[in-house]
């Protein structure tokens, strides 16, 4: 099964700014990952070409990193994710920037049953919850909080449960 997830949001701030995020990632200033609800984003060694990490069963390899600009994680596990997820900076103008989260895989094994079923909606409710960190961080405030469905909320307290 092939995946193709994008989240995106356009923030009132110049490329710089928004770039200037993606470099603090898996640091212990994390400007982007939404790490006090989520599993926090580690690696191995300073965000670069070749350190291992990922963010609690999800485990990855920096595959490209362009400061400022663009990274790229390659999946290792969960068993069946065969792809890459990645932040990337795009201009619109000198006072507005995209940034956008992409998840490119393609699902084999039980991953063809989990990823729809529990992956999915808590990546997608983790990455709105990242893309407000980013907002919250470029502008002071966030419009248009993102909200948990409450299938997500039950998939979060079965998580948080089996631990």
């Amino acid at each position: 099964m092939s995946v193709f997830n994008v989240h995106e949001r356009v923030l009132a701030a110049s490329t710089s700014q928004v770039g200037a995020l993606i470099d603090t990632l898996g640091s212990r200033d994390d400007l982007l990952w939404p790490r006090h609800g989520w599993p926090p984003m580690t690696f191995d060694q300073p965000l670069s070409p070749g350190a291992k990490g990922g963010h609690g069963p999800v485990r990855y390899t920096v595959t490209t990193y362009i400061p400022s600009t663009w990274a790229r994680f390659t999946f290792r596990a969960p068993h069946g994710f065969d792809g890459f997820h990645e932040f990337t900076v795009l201009p619109l103008d000198k006072e507005r920037t995209v940034l956008r989260h992409t998840l490119a895989m393609d699902a084999r094994g039980t991953a063809r049953l989990t990823w729809p079923v529990a992956w999915r909606p808590l990546h997608d409710a983790c990455l709105e919850d990242s893309l407000d960190r980013a907002e919250l961080a470029c502008t002071g405030t966030v419009k248009r909080p993102a909200r948990w469905s409450p299938y997500v909320r039950l998939l979060r307290t079965r998580v948080h449960s089996a631990r």
